[in-house]
């Protein structure tokens, strides 16, 4: 058990050193030949630098050692159950908690209600998106549990958000592209896809690389869809308000 974590430790801390080096060295050669800011801010920066690597430490720690494990247990779970309606239920409920907690959204979120002057509200914006990820969670349950092709629920998707392109205003376009970015961040590749890929193994007559992977693709189109349907929404009603 020591050796184990020692191991995952030593291999988390060497993916950070060797995300995050790189960067240090580019930001301290731009300071030499072409910046020149002052010392103070150089020291601010290299200080904020060594917290982020220290919060991405410990976030990837805590991924590797229980939030991987605990999503795989829970899609075992699931997998071993008969009751189909449940499996498509608790993944669409554990799509909407894992995209509200995801900080990336609640991100987007804010800055599209600064952007907008609060014209766009951006508890709308987090609920649309989290709503979308729920549904297209559940989906993809419900393509695991029948070994349904992906490409039957990945072409009509994006067939979908290109009818929806035509109809929707540029700003919702926009935010809509971002979120389907932001919805796949940190939280939803790692615990959904271990749900997924739980899910898929503990069935017994399915490969979980063809079954239990592409859940991340349906989560990713997910928000696009659901905010330029927001968008659609937010359209109508202002047409109403100005009748």
């Amino acid at each position: 058990m020591t050796e184990t974590w020692t191991a995952e430790i030593a291999a988390t801390a060497w993916s950070v050193i060797f995300a995050i080096a790189p960067l240090v060295v580019l930001f301290l050669l731009f300071q030499f030949f072409l910046l020149r800011l002052p010392k103070r801010q150089v020291a601010d920066i290299l200080r904020g630098t060594a917290i982020a690597a220290v919060g991405l430490f410990l976030f990837l720690l805590g991924v590797g050692i229980g939030f991987l494990p605990f999503g795989r247990a829970i899609g075992e779970a699931f997998g071993a159950l008969e009751q189909t309606w449940f499996i498509i239920l608790a993944g669409s409920l554990l799509g909407f908690l894992t995209t509200w907690g995801e900080p990336a959204v609640r991100i987007l979120a804010n800055q599209v209600e600064e952007a907008s002057n609060g014209s766009i509200h951006g508890t709308l914006v987090l609920y649309s998106v989290c709503i979308g990820v729920a549904l297209w969670v559940g989906l993809g349950m419900l393509r695991i549990a029948y070994g349904i092709p992906l490409l039957y629920l990945i072409v009509p998707g994006y067939l979908l958000v290109i009818f929806l392109m035509r109809l929707s205003d540029r700003d919702f376009v926009a935010i809509a592209v971002d979120a389907g970015g932001v919805a796949t961040g940190p939280l939803a590749n790692t615990f959904l896809l271990a749900l997924a890929l739980g899910t898929s193994a503990a069935m017994g007559d399915q490969d979980p690389i063809i079954h239990g992977f592409g859940f991340v693709a349906l989560i990713a189109v997910a928000p696009i869809i659901s905010v330029m349907i927001l968008g659609l929404l937010v359209r109508l009603k202002t047409r109403e308000q100005e009748k």
